[in-house]
């Protein structure tokens, strides 16, 4: 209790930090395609987006056990095992000679790793800054949404230096050892901790005597709000990982579809221009990602979770049903960079929002529960863009392939119903956000 109570919290966000900016490497995996299609020409593009899909449900599916035995044991012991994880699952996926064992390294132990470590820092966070619980969940995942900006160059020179299966060895071994440093800062406050100088608010009181504020994960999941509280979270998650994972194919099929009609291949270096937009594209995204985490927390703390919500919602559902018309690259980047600003707050605020109406004694178990929204919007959004799209054109372009040059083909489509269903589902989760309240504290 001493060591708690000497530490200076702020480490803690430190190695918050170092962990996420290192699992946040998952929204990368478009950096990795090109790479795995010419190593794997046997696989479809099904195949190819297969492993993406599966890590965020490993993802989101492995924080439900590791928030709760990380609220029993501790948060350092499960951090590290986390990083070790995702070390050996990247380690497992670059010696891979098929798609079966590239998902089970990359997606299954990985997806359990980064699952592992994530709920950590979050939980931890929480309870070391109860005056600053918006702000500082914020902080806490804002390195995850940073992650791809800061590997996705690291990434790209090692594909071009080693090879694409090389390339998943080094970062395993990166992500191990930095994830495990960082994983070290993670220790939980002495009991009955606060800040200096800040004083909780009075719990409302009864003549039925001192209330319990602290649920478990089993009577967290009997109560409506967390259900209304998950399908919100659901809607933004489906809106945002929608655009994270897409943005590429997106912005290729409105170059294609803005140039007219094509009498013969687009040139190498035409195509080189447009894949050159969609990478910054990508990189723009990332930025907006991760100063959304902050921002948007930093916002809640003054106005309130709900208020932020609501405004975040509505930006988002703007942004989606306006998308298919931003066809300039300077509308479009506008657009994607919205809808990641808010999928950013999305990610401070839920677990901030957690804590505010379950409690921080079991936030790592409530929140792994709350997080298999992300894992459902994982799936659902990445999946219903290119299920959906309808395909208007189909052009060759230029590339180099062993050297040679080769044609290609690139099938340009409309997207607009799966941005519509998307606008929609933040719509009534706005208007979710309106009517769920927090629940009334509970008999101790």
């Amino acid at each position: 209790m001493a060591e708690g109570k000497v530490m200076n919290r702020w480490l803690v966000v430190v190695g918050a930090l170092l962990i996420q900016i290192s699992l946040g490497a998952i929204y990368i995996y478009s950096v990795f395609k090109p790479g795995l299609a010419g190593r794997f020409q046997d696989w479809s593009t099904t195949n190819l987006a297969l492993p993406s899909q599966l890590v965020l449900a490993f993802f989101a599916l492995s924080m439900i056990l590791a928030g709760r035995i990380q609220d029993k044991v501790g948060p350092r012991i499960i951090a590290t095992i986390g990083g070790v994880l995702l070390g050996l699952g990247l380690v497992v996926a670059s010696l891979a000679p098929n798609l079966f064992v590239f998902v089970l390294g990359f997606s299954v132990i990985g997806g359990i790793g980064i699952g592992t470590a994530y709920v950590c820092p979050i939980a931890t966070c929480v309870k070391w800054f109860p005056d600053k619980r918006g702000l500082i969940t914020g902080l806490a995942v804002a390195g995850f949404g940073a992650g791809a900006l800061v590997f996705t160059p690291v990434a790209k020179s090692l594909i071009a230096s080693s090879g694409i299966m090389s390339t998943f060895l080094y970062l395993g071994l990166i992500f191990l050892v930095v994830v495990v440093i960082g994983a070290q800062f993670m220790r939980n406050p002495p009991a009955g901790y606060k800040p200096e100088g800040w004083n909780p608010p009075e719990p409302a009181k009864s003549a039925g005597g001192p209330k319990k504020v602290d649920y478990t994960w089993q009577e967290v999941l009997k109560t409506p709000q967390f259900w209304l509280l998950w399908l919100t979270y659901f809607a933004g998650c489906t809106a945002g990982l929608m655009v994270i994972m897409n943005v590429t194919n997106v912005w290729q099929s409105y170059s294609v579809l803005g140039m007219g009609e094509l009498t013969g291949a687009i040139s190498g270096s035409d195509w080189g221009s447009i894949l050159t937009q969609a990478a910054s594209a990508v990189m723009i995204v990332a930025i907006l990602n991760a100063l959304g985490r902050i921002a948007w927390g930093k916002v809640s703390d003054s106005i309130g979770r709900t208020k932020t919500l609501l405004v975040m919602f509505v930006i988002a559902a703007v942004a989606m049903l306006l998308l298919n018309w931003l066809r300039s690259y300077a509308l479009f980047l506008i657009g994607v960079s919205l809808v990641g600003f808010c999928f950013g707050g999305f990610l401070a605020l839920f677990p901030a929002v957690t804590a505010d109406y379950f409690g921080t004694k079991n936030v790592g178990a409530n929140y792994g529960w709350m997080f298999t929204a992300y894992g459902a919007g994982g799936l659902f959004g990445p999946w219903l863009a290119p299920k959906l799209m309808k395909v208007l054109t189909e052009v060759g372009y230029e590339a180099t392939q062993a050297g040679e040059l080769v044609i290609k083909q690139f099938k340009a489509g409309n997207y607009m119903l799966a941005f519509v269903i998307s606008g929609i589902l933040c719509i009534l989760a706005a208007g979710i956000i309106l009517i769920v309240k927090a629940p009334k504290a509970k008999e101790a």
